[in-house]
């Protein structure tokens, strides 16, 4: 099998499960007892905080909050401060945000605006900064566009709103790019989500980072847990199996970029050009491509590739029980449903080679072949 749907979800690294077993079998003690063994694992969860923080911000002016997957830490971020005036987000979020910008106006709470996009998935900055005005409480854009692989500058786009409302509230997610895309949150950035397994780490685990100064009401209530701000015991295991992970991915984070930019243009390069055609850019994240064959539909050409070792998305894959036929953001971005109809999206990590895309070249453009012919 060659897995090319990457963005879904990755295989976790076994180094990373192998040292983290441990807190399974043996430290596997409560953090919030009172007794030493559990101090000392409150100990190991302030060292995995530290390590998670420190490649991408200044440990001095963040901090990280546990939770149970990125879409909690996109949650948590939107219900906790987008609560007066107009919130303003982007129409290519994932439904973590999008969905839940939705429920702000089903509850009545403010209003969403949701800003166009690029022809490549990314926002239209300026008319993002249109939307925003006195009466905006909260700004959500994503990193990366988990469907085109599009990348926004969150830091350069942050800084813009701060100068036009510095009382927004600037939130990313991150998930598509946290231990991908070589950066450094800047002062600007307010609140920033990450997942566990999409670099290696477990289902289960994810976080919000938070610039500190600001006050996080909580958003599941109980025992007081992270501070008073998201209560239920820790998942030890999975949060150091993260940690050790992300220590893994970020040591070779640059290389890492370098060679699956070169494998994204070997990709795009070898896939017949008479059958599909990018969505994806070259100034995009490597691990993300999507390219749409009209005419075809990508579902079909997904179960076929299935059944001869190929996984590839076609899009989300937390919106695969969505009603929509289309994919809402692959449609914002300007395409036609027939073009919508045909896409594929092929996602790398940093264990996929070059004799994956070569192969995986091959069998794609065969199976598309095929299909077309059947359907004439």
């Amino acid at each position: 099998m060659i897995y090319f749907d990457n963005a879904a979800t990755t295989k976790p690294k076994q180094t990373a499960l192998s040292r983290a077993q441990i807190f399974l079998t043996e430290r596997f003690f409560n953090p919030s007892a009172m007794y030493r063994e559990g101090f000392a694992i409150q100990g190991e969860i302030k060292q995995a905080r530290t390590a998670l923080l420190a490649p991408i911000c200044s440990t001095q002016e963040f901090e990280f909050i546990f939770t149970s997957c990125g879409t909690e830490a996109d949650n948590q971020a939107i219900f906790s401060f987008a609560k007066r005036g107009n919130a303003v987000t982007t129409q290519g979020e994932h439904s973590a945000v999008y969905s839940t910008f939705q429920e702000l106006k089903n509850r009545g709470v403010i209003e969403p605006r949701f800003a166009p996009l690029q022809k490549d998935g990314s926002v239209d900055v300026q008319k993002l900064l249109d939307m925003i005005d006195e009466k905006t409480s909260f700004v959500s854009v994503n990193h990366i566009n988990n469907e085109t692989g599009a990348i926004n500058d969150i830091n350069g786009i942050a800084a813009k709103v701060k100068k036009k409302n510095p009382r927004v509230i600037f939130h990313s997610d991150g998930v598509q790019a946290y231990g991908k895309i070589p950066f450094r949150l800047s002062k600007d950035i307010d609140l920033y989500s990450v997942s566990a397994h999409k670099i290696g780490g477990l289902k289960g685990v994810g976080g919000l980072i938070k610039r500190k100064g600001l006050v996080l009401p909580p958003y599941i209530i109980g025992g007081g847990q992270e501070s008073g701000r998201r209560s239920g015991t820790e998942n030890v295991f999975g949060i150091k199996q993260f940690e050790y992970a992300a220590t893994e991915k970020f040591a070779t984070i640059k290389e890492d970029w370098a060679r699956l930019k070169e494998l994204r243009s070997f990709l795009l390069a070898g896939l017949d050009k008479e059958i599909f055609a990018p969505i994806s850019t070259e100034n995009g994240s490597p691990y993300v491509t999507s390219v749409y064959a009209e005419g075809l539909r990508g579902e079909i050409l997904l179960h076929t590739l299935s059944d001869k070792g190929i996984i590839v998305g076609t899009g989300s894959a937390c919106s695969s029980n969505a009603k929509h036929r289309y994919s809402r953001v692959i449609l914002a971005c300007g395409y036609n449903e027939k073009q919508a109809d045909g896409v594929l999206r092929i996602s790398f990590c940093d264990e996929t080679t070059r004799n994956d895309v070569e192969e995986g070249l091959e069998i794609i453009n065969s199976c598309a072949r095929e299909l077309r012919e059947r359907m004439k």
